[in-house]
């Protein structure tokens, strides 16, 4: 997994020069950052801070593992991969074992990072750490006391039409789904 290193731009940097909490959450916080822009002008940053997460594109039999929950945010249903948040110091590779048993029952022998990326830089600190098992294996649940989902298998024509239809729409799974169809493509996970 590649650690992401703070890569500086003098001409763009800012400097924060104060942080104000705002909320201190169960899953975020948010902050406002006061910061100095390359100009020498000041002004506010909204930032969410997120401990990160990882997400698992699971294969079985050549169908991807996806789960369906509502999603408060939207008010609405969503299809996605196995994922979740990382606990305080948790191993990310550990956390991704964890997250595809407790929310699919599968479980994996051997699991392999795909790829990390921020969620919304523009606002969040979040971090994604997508891992990828191509030989998940059926098991049982055990879902947290507030987590209610189904189960399913789709083939990679199905998840493209999920998309088109917008049953999938989260980025995580968007990427999963395009990684896939790149390795059915070149036999190789980028």
């Amino acid at each position: 997994m590649k650690n992401y290193e703070v890569i500086s731009n003098p001409k763009l940097d800012e400097e924060t020069i104060s942080t104000q909490p705002i909320f201190e959450g169960n899953i975020i916080t948010l902050q406002v950052d006061t910061v100095r822009m390359p100009d020498g002008n000041t002004a506010t940053r909204e930032v969410i801070k997120h401990p990160g997460a990882v997400a698992v594109l699971a294969l079985n039999q050549n169908k991807m593992l996806v789960v369906e929950q509502y999603r408060q945010p939207m008010h609405r249903t969503e299809v996605e991969i196995p994922a979740g948040k990382l606990d305080k110091g948790e191993d990310p590779l550990a956390a991704a074992y964890r997250e595809l048993q407790e929310e699919t029952g599968f479980h994996s022998g051997d699991m392999h990072h795909l790829k990390s990326f921020y969620t919304s830089p523009g606002f969040a600190d979040e971090i994604i750490h997508m891992y990828v098992t191509e030989n998940a294996q059926t098991g049982d649940m055990s879902l947290d006391e507030d987590e209610f989902l189904e189960v399913s298998e789709l083939t990679l024509e199905e998840a493209y039409q999920y998309i088109a239809d917008g049953r999938i729409a989260d980025a995580k799974t968007i990427m999963a789904v395009y990684a896939w169809h790149l390795y059915t493509l070149t036999g190789q996970w980028h």
